[in-house]
């Protein structure tokens, strides 16, 4: 505004203040009012517009956007550039376009921030590569700043491939960047770098997958090593060798053979180029260790080796370096009885043995240490023969019985029918424990088979021999319950013999039902020696008890009808032998025992 153009007071026509003009007609002046309305720009709230700086001070900036009036931004909001100057052009954001004061109301700050957002979401889009400058360090990750005033995070697993262990050598600098994350309502952008390296690193893969070819030897550098095998840097993309494809022989660890960033020469066993995988092996850059196995070795040889591994069903014996055999676990004793090699080797041991097959074509051998020592099967009938006595160990159960071992090679059975002669035994852990001594009669030998039928209750005399004098039929003993169940109860009898009790013969004369571990008089109603079974019954002894009352009864009624016939007939002898004299002797007794009473 000019000031030197405006007039003194003194010179204003006051008179005409307030007064209709007469010089332009009503329609002149509307066309008027509309050409002056079109020299303004036409504006929205919240839009973003240029204007240009008309005025700077330290505390506002002036700048016209072409609007009725000027807009004012605080100064702050452009001290991010100092170079900034009057006639600048900048973008600012219309808030309102007349506040309270009918000012309008613009702001620099959030044009830039709203510019930069379109900015971010652009770049998220189309997967630009962007520009920032980091920051700062924050838990987990970095500040980082992209389009001048937004700040994003780039968490620490985005900063590279590898992973990094100093976040703070990354604060100052400038990095390169994608946008991998947006979140509109909370206003958070999340950025990566390591999404660039990688897909250099998928390019450079892809280019040399292309080149390789099956059987190729090149040189790596060792990256990482696991207890599966280990990674190897072919220049940009990564292979692995697995564990058994680092040394003919067996090892625990890859780090027995390689160590990190260690050089070394590979070959391509395979590849994929979709998933981008490579199979490399180190051992086949070296001769087979078969090939290099005595020609002149032949089954029936004797060699000695390591032991390496140690299964249930086996052990591997390592005769040389990548030459190695099995053991079988049938293999390793004469015994027949079921066992796992753990009974007789452990890794480490070094053993002498016998070569049973070799298949030098599939690289296979088996071998045997049972074959070093004599077959005791050979001699078992001079050793063992039927009826002879001996001492066994327990070495495992079965529902049918007990496998013993008579000496390394030779096992036998005792049947569980065969463990005693008058205990009835479910189980054979009843009777013994694994590992305990036992005493054994041979009742048979099959040499063809490799059998042995022991038995233990045959070294006493069969008790049913004396049980069948003792338990005879209708002799009472005295007896306990030990069982009962739905058919009946057993019942222990003296001389460590059971019985059977059925359920009926439980019965008391209370009519109550015997309980267990209570002790009863029984009868013996049933014996078997051949099937050794008593059977017996406590009810019977209390129903021989009525009858035997019942018969006594009767024996007394028939005695007295006895007594009284006697007496009958005997009166009736000595009425006839009476006398007619007596007849006359008591009727005149009569006679005169009449006159007394009259």
């Amino acid at each position: 505004m000019d000031l030197k153009n405006i007039k003194p007071l003194e010179d204003f026509n006051w008179d005409a203040i307030g007064k209709k003009s007469t010089r332009y007609s009503q329609e002149e002046e509307s066309k008027l009012n509309d050409a002056y309305e079109k020299t303004f720009n036409k504006i929205t709230e919240q839009e973003i517009v240029e204007g240009t700086i008309v005025a700077i001070t330290d505390r506002e900036v002036v700048v016209n956007i072409g609007f009725k009036s000027d807009g004012v931004i605080p100064a702050s909001e452009i001290r991010y550039n100092p170079d900034i100057k009057v006639g600048d052009k900048i973008e600012v954001y219309v808030e309102s376009q007349e506040d309270a004061n009918g000012q309008l109301i613009l702001s620099h700050k959030k044009a830039r921030i709203l510019k930069s957002w379109e900015r971010v979401n652009q770049a998220y889009e189309s997967q630009e590569v962007i520009t920032g400058d980091v920051k700062s360090r924050t838990k987990g990750g970095l500040i980082v700043t992209v389009f001048d005033n937004i700040e994003a995070f780039l968490p620490g697993s985005q900063i590279d491939v590898k992973p990094i262990r100093d976040y703070d050598v990354f604060v100052g600098k400038p990095m390169e960047f994608k946008v991998v994350k947006i979140n509109h309502e909370y206003k958070n952008v999340v950025v990566s770098h390591k999404a660039l390296i990688e897909d250099e690193i998928e390019a450079q893969k892809a280019e040399i997958i292309s080149k390789l070819e099956k059987g190729q030897v090149l040189e790596g550098t060792v990256k990482n090593i696991v207890s599966y095998g280990v990674f190897v840097d072919l220049g940009g993309v990564d292979g692995l060798i697995h564990i058994t494809d680092l040394s003919w022989g067996r090892i625990s660890h890859p780090e027995e053979i390689v160590h990190l960033d260690e050089k070394i020469n590979v070959v391509i066993l395979d590849f994929d180029e979709k998933a981008n995988r490579i199979a490399l092996g180190l051992k086949q850059l070296t001769p087979h260790p078969w090939n290099a196995l005595d020609p002149n070795l032949k089954v029936g040889d004797k060699v000695k080796g390591k032991v390496v591994v140690v299964a249930d069903y086996g052990a591997f014996v390592e005769i040389m370096p990548g030459v190695e055999g099995l053991i079988h676990v049938s293999e390793m004793s004469w015994s027949q009885h079921l066992r796992t090699a753990h009974d007789f080797l452990k890794v480490g041991d070094e053993v002498e043995c016998v070569i049973l097959t070799l298949d030098r074509e599939d690289r296979k051998m088996s071998l045997g240490i049972k074959q070093l020592m004599p077959d005791p099967w050979l001699s078992i009938l001079d050793k063992y023969p039927v009826g002879s006595k001996h001492t066994a160990t327990v070495r495992n159960f079965v529902n049918f019985g007990i496998f013993v071992e008579m000496e390394e090679g030779v096992d036998g059975l005792i049947h569980i029918s065969d463990l005693s002669w008058s205990k009835k035994i479910k189980h054979p852990a009843e009777f013994t424990k694994i590992g305990e001594k036992i005493d054994v009669v041979v009742l048979e030998v099959d040499v063809e088979n490799r059998r042995l039928s022991l038995g233990h209750k045959q070294l006493e005399e069969n008790p049913w021999d004396v049980f069948e004098s003792i338990f005879t039929i209708n002799s009472i003993h005295k007896g306990t319950v030990m069982s009962i169940n739905d058919k009946g109860a057993v019942i222990a009898l003296p001389y460590g013999v059971e019985g059977f009790c059925p359920t009926r013969h439980l019965e008391k004369e209370d009519k109550t039902k015997a309980k267990m571990d209570e002790t009863l008089d029984f009868k013996v109603i049933e014996f078997s020696k051949e099937n050794k079974k008593i059977i017996v019954s406590h009810a019977r002894i209390a129903q021989d008890m009525i009858e035997k009352e019942k018969a006594q009864s009767e024996d007394a009624e028939n005695k007295e009808k006895m007594s009284t016939a006697k007496a009958t007939k005997k009166l009736a002898d000595k009425l006839e032998k009476t006398t007619l004299g007596d007849i006359d002797a008591l009727a005149n007794l009569k006679e005169e025992m009449e006159k007394n009473e009259q």
